[in-house]
């Protein structure tokens, strides 16, 4: 795999539905009820039930982790929530990920990957960047 600036890493789609939401929240422990409960996420000014936003990081990180083959290889992950993920009942959501090298560091074997994350046409996620360290036969 090429790793210069500009290469796209990856490109996917991730769908999450009512019941991945319900799966997520006991396995994190978040019960907020904007996370499965129309009403009260419409009484807060949401419009409807939205995805966990750690649920949403996360799932935006595995894109990068398939691509490069190691999760060891993440040596840092940081985005801005900038908007909800709404998830509609019945169906479900889908978030678009693209994830772009934007710089390298050759000297320190890294490179910065920026992830655009939409869904709907909107950003979901801000300043979105994993540094990564780059394979030895880079």
């Amino acid at each position: 795999m090429t790793i210069e600036v500009g290469t796209e890493l990856a490109r996917r789609e991730i769908t999450v539905d009512r019941a991945r939401l319900v799966r997520y929240a006991g396995a994190s422990g978040d019960f907020n009820p904007i996370h499965w409960n129309d009403r009260v996420a419409r009484e807060v000014g949401l419009p409807g039930v939205v995805a966990h936003g750690m649920w949403t990081m996360g799932a935006v990180v595995d894109v990068v982790v398939e691509a490069l083959g190691d999760p060891g290889a993440v040596v840092d992950y940081q985005v801005r929530f900038s908007r909800p993920v709404p998830v509609p009942d019945p169906g479900q959501a889908t978030v678009l990920v693209v994830a772009t090298v934007g710089a390298t560091d050759p000297e320190a074997g890294t490179a910065r990957v920026d992830l655009v994350v939409t869904c709907e046409g909107q950003r979901v996620l801000g300043k979105a960047q994993a540094v990564v360290r780059l394979p030895a036969d880079r």
